[in-house]
């Protein structure tokens, strides 16, 4: 069990319960995404002939986003939505110095 309470203390979260449904959230997410990918991809006409150059490019401009609405989704169905809002906006703000993004207090003037 000890990695339950290092994923406790990374999370900073109070119970070993909590660890488990974000987990079960986790999971929930991964199989609904798997299920909607295929209808996103036949939705644009994608089929296993299309190039990678095509078929990467519009997985990350639609099921990427689909994830995190998702994941955001059952994380309120779960009764963990604060957690999940927290963990989008710190991915999103590592996303944005990937780029060069200057974000929150450190994009205002002195």
């Amino acid at each position: 069990m000890g990695w339950i309470q290092n994923l406790q203390s990374r999370w900073e979260v109070k119970s070993t319960w909590q660890v488990i449904v974000i987990l079960i959230v986790f999971a929930c997410t991964g199989f609904t995404v798997m299920f909607l990918k295929q209808p996103l991809y036949k939705l644009a006409g994608i089929t296993e002939q299309t190039s990678a150059w095509i078929k990467v490019p519009y997985y990350m401009l639609t099921v990427l986003p689909v994830y995190q609405l998702v994941l955001l989704a059952y994380g309120f169905v779960f009764g963990q939505f604060q957690f999940f809002w927290k963990f989008e906006k710190r991915m999103f703000k590592g996303m944005a110095k990937l780029f060069g993004v200057r974000y929150d207090s450190e994009s205002k003037s002195a």
